[in-house]
């Protein structure tokens, strides 16, 4: 099963697990925090395949999580409620989606044989920055409610799996990028405006820097995880770029005349992200492979194919 299928992360770990002639159930309520349609879109090409399954329903109704877990060995959880500004207008929504949802979903699995649960944490969880790369004993300050959220699901995890024993693992996702990523994300929104030469907004002054991770890197360690692992894991690149380097890049692969202009800072929004995956290496055998000008130039050539 894969909560959250249907978006960005999930669907390309569906779209791998069914190339690998898995069954897997798709659930997703297909919120409207961005437009539906794009997330139908991204599931569309697998609902003729016999091995896929999609329900459509919610991570919060703990009668259908207990109804839909029979025959289901692997949980891959990346549903939530995403949005560090929306978590800061609104932080109830977060914690219901991410932690209770979360809670939900670990109590209906223990009434099944779920083998593992592969939640999709957030560097997010870190916060206020004491020292870079991050790594995994990093003290856990976050500055939003999506950090809090995602902090407190991780540990839900864990005592779940000390108390009764239902094995999981937390990946810290460091800001994941890629074709169908979603359309309010920065690198999404800088390269279509690229591609059209239109302005690019930078919010702030453009030195913070964060830590951008491939997709195909990000789907490579849930797979991993179905199999190796436990506790958390940063998922990473290793490598930090601040957001004027990155425009520049994007402003260069996509030979763009677009202007820059910059506004007021964003309210919750974290200072530096940087990972060490040094844990994941040693303990699962993961690390990143894709740098950031190569990832996106894929990106780039996916909006241009996609005509987005």
């Amino acid at each position: 099963m894969v909560t959250g299928g249907a978006g960005f992360i999930g669907s390309h770990i569906i779209e791998k697990l069914l190339s690998k002639g898995n069954e897997v159930m798709c659930l997703d309520n297909f919120d409207d925090y961005y437009d539906p349609q794009i997330k139908r879109k991204n599931i569309e090409p697998f609902l003729e395949n016999e091995s896929f399954q999609l329900i459509e329903g919610d991570v919060r109704d703990k009668v259908l999580l207990k109804n839909i877990f029979e025959g289901v060995d692997y949980v891959f959880h990346e549903a939530a409620q995403a949005g560090i500004r929306i978590s800061v207008k609104d932080p109830m929504k977060p914690h219901e989606v991410n932690t209770t949802g979360t809670l939900n979903l670990l109590e209906a699995a223990l009434d099944s044989d779920i083998k593992k649960i592969i939640n999709a944490s957030s560097s997010s969880v870190y916060g206020k920055v004491e020292y870079l790369p991050f790594d995994e004993n990093h003290p856990n300050q976050p500055v939003s409610p999506y950090g809090v959220s995602k902090l407190l699901a991780e540990h839900y995890c864990r005592v779940f799996e000390e108390l009764y024993g239902l094995k999981s693992v937390s990946l810290r996702y460091f800001t994941v990028y890629g074709p169908r990523m979603r359309p309010d994300l920065a690198i999404s929104i800088f390269m279509k405006a690229a591609l059209k030469n239109e302005t690019i907004t930078i919010f702030g002054d453009g030195e913070k820097t964060r830590d951008f991770t491939c997709i195909d890197d990000i789907v490579r360690a849930n797979l991993i995880c179905m199999k190796k692992g436990s506790g958390v894991y940063n998922i990473g690149s290793g490598h930090s770029v601040a957001i004027n380097e990155l425009v520049s890049k994007i402003i260069e692969i996509s030979e763009s005349e677009s202007e820059i202009v910059y506004t007021d800072s964003v309210i919750g929004d974290a200072e530096h992200t940087l990972s060490s995956y040094e844990k994941a290496w040693k303990e699962i055998g993961w690390k990143p492979e894709i740098s950031i000008d190569k990832g996106l130039e894929r990106y780039a050539e996916w909006i241009l194919s996609s005509q987005l």
